[in-house]
């Protein structure tokens, strides 16, 4: 039962201090991983082959739109933890983790199982022609053997977010991708395997810090209260985080079906444009991952808040957040256009790739103040567990893209397709922050 503590609200100070405690140490962390998307396309892209480059970019966006969604393994769990976090309850805590683990061990095994029907499936969505279509196969079919240690990883990831461990979880990621990209250049380039060194790399990487991040977190539940028999296994809290899950997983299911639609459009201009997008995308991502940082810390700021019912906390949460993460889409975009153009040319050496992509730099340049506001609104209602909203606000995104997308790229081409791409994140920013008042109201 609730103690009369609880009801009233368990405030605590949200400070600049408090919030880079968190974003600075994941923000590096995040940063890693699109590196690694960087060091997989320049390790691919020395090949000098568009064929290459562009089944990369295909396999990995089937795989990440699998796996994306799956990140309700380590979004919801970060809101569940944070919210038990704010009301001081250590069991619930250790119970979140496990229920986490054991659903991300079995979907794991599942995926694992189904990557020859999930290969053929991308190449069909996809269509890019039979040499890229060969490639994506490789790529998936040994990639997704990793599927059980990537979902772990996610639910390990969750536990340490919610309770605001962003040095702890900076380690875990460093270790991750780290792994991964020294063996992508090892097993890629110098080996010459390729495309296959690149995906074995990443299983490698996952495993590691799996294995890594278990014996961490089993270490510090030895030392703790143990877990009563049952709980774990609670009828009406898995039937919670299930509902959660479940409006998680359809809102990441949406913004990746959103990016494959960006890339079988894309593939349909041709297999230039394909690997000039690809290329263009890692960038996108870098900064939607130099964001992530204080998106992270909404999230457990805000649910630490709610769980301890304490609004200034919240309101103060929300509007540090945000501010930081406009300062820093600023700085990003200022990067790229002064920097892209190199990047460029370390990423890919074929000349008719990097010619498209110096093009359309700009229109990525500014995808991260377009989409800024979608990943702290996305951060706060993770953390808040508003799952519903944020679902229907993301389906609502996705069919104004759609429509934008339809209308647009058979006029202006790629040129439509960035515009359409921009509206997206427009939309999922600005309909999530109208419905925050009311939200806030009702919870406080």
């Amino acid at each position: 039962m609730e103690t009369a503590q609880a009801r009233v609200g368990r405030p605590f100070p949200v400070t600049n201090r408090s919030v880079l405690a968190i974003a600075v140490p994941m923000t590096l962390a995040y940063l890693t991983t699109p590196l690694l998307g960087l060091t997989d396309t320049a390790v691919v892209g020395q090949f000098g082959d568009a064929a290459l480059l562009g089944g990369l970019a295909a396999g990995a966006l089937v795989f990440d739109v699998v796996f994306t969604t799956f990140n309700f393994l380590r979004s919801g769990t970060t809101g569940l933890v944070a919210q038990a976090f704010g009301r001081g309850d250590a069991i619930e805590q250790q119970a979140v983790f496990w229920r986490a683990v054991l659903v991300a061990l079995a979907c794991g095994v599942v995926l694992a199982a189904l990557a020859p029907v999930l290969s053929l499936a991308g190449q069909w969505f996809i269509a890019g022609g039979q040499r890229v279509s060969e490639t994506m196969d490789i790529y998936i079919r040994i990639r997704m053997l990793g599927a059980p240690f990537s979902l772990m990883n996610y639910a390990i990831l969750g536990y340490v977010l919610g309770r605001g461990e962003g040095a702890l979880g900076l380690l875990l990621q460093i270790v991750l991708n780290g792994c991964n990209i020294v063996l992508c250049i090892l097993l890629g380039l110098k080996l010459g395997w390729g495309v296959q060194g690149v995906a074995w790399a990443t299983i490698c990487g996952e495993c590691v810090a799996m294995l890594l991040g278990l014996a961490i977190v089993l270490r510090r539940f030895r030392a703790a209260a143990p877990l009563p028999k049952g709980r774990v296994l609670d009828v009406a809290a898995l039937l919670s985080m299930l509902s959660l899950n479940r409006d998680i997983m359809i809102r990441s299911f949406s913004l990746l079906a959103a990016f494959a639609l960006f890339t079988r459009q894309g593939a349909q201009f041709g297999t230039v444009t394909l690997a000039a997008n690809a290329v263009l995308m890692n960038f996108f991502f870098i900064a939607g991952h130099f964001l992530d940082g204080f998106a992270t810390a909404a999230e457990q700021l805000a649910g630490r808040a709610v769980g301890a019912r304490a609004e200034h906390s919240f309101r103060r949460a929300v509007r540090l957040t945000v501010t930081w993460g406009f300062g820093l889409a600023g700085t990003a975009t200022l990067a790229l256009l002064d920097f892209g153009d190199r990047l460029i040319a370390i990423i890919t050496t074929a000349q008719d790739v990097r010619a498209l992509a110096e093009i359309y730099l700009p229109w990525t340049a500014f995808t991260a103040l377009s989409g800024v506001l979608a990943f702290e609104m996305d951060g706060v209602f993770i953390g808040a567990t508003w799952s519903r909203d944020m679902r229907n606000m993301m389906l609502l995104s996705f069919l104004v893209f759609v429509a934008v997308l339809a209308t647009l790229t058979p006029v202006l081409g790629n040129t439509g397709l960035w515009i359409a791409l921009h509206v997206f994140l427009l939309t999922r920013g600005f309909s999530l922050l109208a419905m925050l008042p009311g939200r806030t109201r009702t919870a406080f």
